[in-house]
């Protein structure tokens, strides 16, 4: 019984419709993925205009804002150079596709994978933080608005 001449045709059917049926699994589970993936990639395409609109409304904000400075030049000219950087940013995420970032994220953390993981970990830590502070304490601990 150690090669597949000996098996009996039940099993050696059995193994067949096995096989079938792992194979319809890959080629269905690769299927969802790069449904999935252009699902993703859509979304994104189509809010990229929403965050491109975004740092444009910032960059004005800031430009409107450094009006006030007409009597001080250096601290006007830093807040128009800081919103000639959000303009220029505003115009990257509009002209550049998805794929475009996220070849970029990928090369970036390749480039610097230290940076990466120093800011995930901060990023989690952060998120930790967040979540912590903002949970309802336990039950004995509120006030419930009852004097004692």
């Amino acid at each position: 019984m150690s090669g597949d001449n000996t098996a009996p045709p039940d099993l050696k059917a059995l193994r067949s419709d096995v096989d079938g049926i792992a194979n319809l699994a890959v080629e269905r589970g690769r299927g969802f993925v790069e449904a999935a993936k252009v699902q993703a990639t859509d979304y994104v395409d189509r809010r990229k205009g929403d965050a491109a609109q975004s740092v444009h409304d910032l960059a004005k904000g800031l430009r409107d804002s450094s009006k006030t400075f007409d009597d001080k030049p250096n601290i006007k000219a830093f807040f128009d150079s800081a919103a000639e950087g959000l303009e220029q940013l505003g115009g990257s995420i509009e002209s550049r596709s998805f794929a475009d970032f996220y070849d970029d994220a990928e090369a970036f953390a390749r480039r610097a994978p230290v940076a990466v993981a120093v800011a995930t970990f901060v990023t989690g830590f952060m998120v930790a933080r967040f979540i912590k502070s903002s949970s309802v304490s336990p039950k004995g601990d509120r006030y419930d608005g009852y004097g004692a």
